[in-house]
Order: structure tokens, then C-alpha cells, then sequence
């Protein structure tokens, strides 16, 4: 069959069907309506079946039509998504980029990401935005930004995750409360004594060490909750108790005086931070070359 669909005519029926008639088709393209109607015919004889017919003054596909002409939109659709991305891939010049993410991944991708794409396209314009993660889904899912980088996304057909590396998350706390002297990843069940600080239940982490409760039918002793890693980190810096966390939430100088511990529950320990955008959508080429700089940056981290 796609020796048979010459593309002169698959474009000329194309435009008959767009235009309604051959007549319109002919005058969209400065044609003879007679070339116009041999091509069509030609077309059908080579397909060996009607693909249009006459509906008043004008014309309309038959299903043979409608079938062949979704089959070739999505042709030219997805050779349009080829030309633009082999374009962006050999020059981005300008343009306008919106990310969202968490506040515990702003200072890793200040540090890396970010900074060394606006260094190498500084005509570039990025907007970041904080959020928790079902903002950060709303947000990518009503395509109001480009990119989305959180920890596990929901199941949802309406999102693509490009790539994702691992994040555990682990038991925050001094280094010297006495769970850091327990030296063996920690339950939950060592944790339950103590008081802790904790996101927000709209948050993915948090939402993750929920679902660890259960497994392990453990209810935490959560004193403190907050959007804010920085206000976590200060809740363990200020001696007040420990925090379910990732390493990326905490500055090098704070590392300094606290210690990360491991913990042996699987949901927690293969924990997963995705880069997501919405499924299906043709990403403009400056954020195309965003993401992937963050993909490259992850893969290499």
C-alpha cells in the first residue's frame, strides 16, 4: 500500500476533502479541477476502492476515505514532530521555557541543570515554579508548563515520564540522636518513639511514607508538617526530632551535622524522582533542550 500512495495525490485528495469540493481543492492549490479529479480517481484506482463520493454540491470521504485520510494526517503529524525535533536538536536560539518541580530538587538543579543551559542559551528565558506534587501534575497535565520534575508521579496515561533516577528516601535526624547510633537500616517501628516533621499529604514523598505505614501497620509520631524542606531540615537542625527525607533536600554545610540512615522498607528505599511532561505534547525546542540537558544531567549523576 505505501508504494501505491504517491504523495502529489494523497495531497491533492487531502485538500478535496478539506476543501469540499474539487473545485475548492483545484482553486486552493491553482490547479485545473479536471488534474485535480484525475489525480483522486488515480488514487482510488491504485487503492482499488471509492474514497470519495458526491454529497450535494460538494464531496465527502467515504470510510474507505476517513481511513486513509486519518492514516495520512498522522503521517504528516508525526514527520511535522520529526522536523521539529531534529531542528531543535541542531539550533536553539530563543525562546521560552516553563519547569515546575519541588522545593528539594531547586538547589540541585540551580547547581547543575539550570545553570548550565541558560549559560549555553542565554537568549533563553526559564520561569521555575514550586509546588507540591498534584500541583505540579495539574500543572503539567493542563499544559501550563512544560516540564514537571517530582517524586513518583501518579498513574496516569496523562503523563509521560522521560526518565527517572533513584532518590531513597531516609531518616533524617542528628548525629547525635540515638537513632544514628542504631548502625543497620531502620523500620518504621524505630522511628514511632520519636517526634517527626513531615510534608504535606499532597506531596509524592510524603504520600509514598504513608503508603510505608501501612505495609508495615506502623502510625508515625508526626509533630510538625509544612510544604517547606527548608523548614524540615531546620526542624531536625534545631534538635526538635528527625525528618523522612531525600539528599537532595539538604545543603552541603548541613550535611556537615546531620546523618542520612537508610531505611530497610522497599517503598522507601527505591524511591524514584521522575522528569514527566504531558503525554502526547510536542514540546516547543528550547524546552526539548532543557529536558534533555536534566535527562543527561541524571543520567551522569
Amino acid at each position: 500500500m505505501d508504494a501505491r500512495l504517491e504523495s502529489r495525490r494523497t495531497h491533492y485528495f487531502l485538500q478535496v476533502l478539506d476543501s469540499g469540493s474539487v473545485r475548492g481543492a483545484a482553486s486552493a492549490l491553482g490547479m485545473d479541477p479536471s488534474a485535480v479529479s484525475r489525480a483522486v480517481s488515480q488514487l482510488e484506482q491504485e487503492c482499488g476502492v471509492a474514497l470519495i463520493e458526491r454529497k450535494g454540491r460538494g464531496v465527502a470521504a467515504t470510510d474507505a476515505g476517513r481511513l486513509l485520510a486519518d492514516f495520512l494526517r498522522r503521517q504528516i503529524s508525526e514527520k511535522q514532530g520529526l522536523l521539529a525535533q531534529m531542528d531543535s536538536i541542531r539550533k536553539v536560539a530563543s525562546g521560552h521555557v516553563d519547569i515546575m518541580t519541588g522545593e528539594g530538587y531547586v538547589r540541585w538543579l540551580m547547581r547543575g541543570s539550570l545553570r548550565r543551559f541558560m549559560q549555553q542559551h542565554p537568549q533563553i528565558s526559564v520561569n521555575l515554579n514550586i509546588g507540591s506534587t498534584d500541583e505540579i501534575v495539574r500543572e503539567v497535565i493542563d499544559e501550563r508548563v512544560h516540564i514537571g520534575l517530582m517524586f513518583h508521579p501518579p498513574n496516569d496515561g496523562r503523563l509521560r515520564s522521560h526518565h527517572a533516577f533513584s532518590n531513597p528516601i531516609q531518616t533524617m535526624t542528628l548525629r547525635s540522636h540515638p537513632l544514628a547510633s542504631l548502625n543497620r537500616p531502620l523500620l518504621l517501628a524505630d522511628l514511632a518513639p520519636w517526634p517527626g516533621a513531615m510534608l504535606h499529604p499532597s506531596f509524592g514523598l510524603r504520600q509514598h511514607i504513608q503508603a510505608a505505614e501501612v505495609s508495615e501497620a506502623v502510625r508515625l509520631n508526626v509533630a510538625f508538617t509544612t510544604a517547606s524542606f527548608e523548614a524540615l531540615g531546620q526542624f531536625v537542625l534545631g534538635g526538635l526530632g528527625y525528618s523522612l527525607v531525600s539528599r537532595l533536600s539538604m545543603s552541603p554545610g548541613d550535611r556537615e551535622r546531620v546523618s542520612f540512615l537508610p531505611m530497610k522498607n522497599a517503598l522507601l528505599h527505591r524511591g524514584r524522582s521522575h522528569l514527566i511532561t504531558r503525554q502526547g505534547r510536542l514540546l516547543p525546542p528550547a524546552a526539548m533542550a532543557l529536558l534533555r540537558q536534566i535527562i543527561g544531567d541524571m543520567k551522569s549523576a
